[in-house]
């Protein structure tokens, strides 16, 4: 699992694996616009269960389960820190379209 901290990067290491550093970094931005969409499907899944047609003001307060669901959410590491650990790790999958054709 990702750091959830800032952690200061060697730019170097970034543009390594592709040889430019927008490159990597709009990988980067790719794969974080996936795992946020991921996380904000399984959360939005998760809170749907807690839905219900009749709302009180009573039931929104004391749903203490939804709270620490959303609190764990919050707690994780952002997706741009998880993308580029996993970039990285040589854990994300990337092609150049343009190598693609001249072969």
């Amino acid at each position: 699992m990702a750091q959830a901290s800032l952690v200061t990067r060697d730019i170097s290491k970034i543009a390594e694996p592709t040889g430019n550093v927008y490159e990597s970094l709009a990988i980067v931005g790719k794969r974080a616009r996936q795992i946020s969409a991921e996380i904000k499907e399984e959360l939005s899944n998760k809170l749907a269960e807690f839905a219900s047609s009749v709302d009180n003001l009573e039931e929104i307060f004391e749903n203490r389960e939804q709270i620490e669901i959303s609190r764990f959410y919050e707690r994780m590491p952002k997706p741009s820190t998880t993308a580029t650990e996993e970039f990285l790790d040589n854990k994300v999958m990337f092609r150049k379209p343009e190598e693609e054709q001249e072969i």
